[in-house]
């Protein structure tokens, strides 16, 4: 029986043309990749999150437009090419321990797959105001702004 053999995955970039001073200061995960979350930058919602690594990253810094590394199918992808949904860089932030981007991005369309405006309206595991009401009736208390 002949061995199985498997499709090489794309590789990504050794080296990137991400400035240095930045690439030395990025902590990333086992595989090379950070955590991208985009928001739209006049209202603060938070869109979706994605994964950059460091040519993904150059290339949202450079163009304007997020670049993202596609975990399944292991290739880049800026967001609008396909789908026609983009989002324009307005600023990009790394967080306090440099392992998180935020790209705070004008979007244009849905920033979901799944053609919703945010990948993270449609399944809310918790809201202050029902856990109020909640907390109120369990303890006899009237609930906040009664």
């Amino acid at each position: 029986m002949a061995p199985m053999t498997s499709t090489p995955e794309p590789a990504r970039p050794a080296s990137s043309p991400l400035a240095p001073e930045i690439a030395a200061r990025l902590k990333r995960s086992a595989d090379g990749l950070l955590p991208a979350i985009a928001q739209q930058y006049d209202t603060g919602e938070v869109l979706m999150l994605g994964w950059m690594d460091d040519e993904a990253l150059h290339r949202t810094l450079t163009t304007g437009r997020c670049t993202y590394w596609s975990r399944s199918r292991r290739e880049y992808w800026v967001k609008g090419d396909t789908s026609g949904h983009f989002q324009w860089v307005k600023s990009v932030a790394l967080d306090c321990d440099a392992d998180t981007v935020l790209v705070k991005v004008d979007q244009v369309g849905a920033a979901c797959h799944t053609g919703a405006r945010t990948c993270f309206d449609a399944d809310v595991l918790f809201t202050e105001a029902a856990a109020d009401v909640a907390a109120a009736a369990d303890s006899g208390l009237p609930a906040p702004g009664q």
